[in-house]
């Protein structure tokens, strides 16, 4: 298996990445791992699903007009 770990800024290791086709493997394995994953899905509500359509259409209307994100996180952090 191909498994790629995460590490923090410290060198600890915070997580695993693995990729699909292992992941599928494992849950034919496993049976519990499609379980713990259908338990652990989380669905957007319709409003939230709303939200996002009117702020992809908006993009694709103007994709010129975004924003730098440090930017913003910037200009967020001198707000507070």
């Amino acid at each position: 298996m191909r498994f790629q770990f995460i590490h923090d800024n410290q060198g600890n290791t915070t997580g695993v990445f693995i990729p699909i086709e292992e992941w599928q493997s494992l849950k034919s394995k496993y049976s519990e791992l499609e379980k713990e994953e259908i338990e652990n899905t989380i669905e957007l509500h319709n409003w939230q699903k709303e939200i996002l359509d009117q702020r992809l259409n908006t993009f694709e209307k103007n994709p010129t007009n975004i924003s730098d994100f440090n930017k913003t996180l910037d200009d967020l952090e001198k707000r507070i």
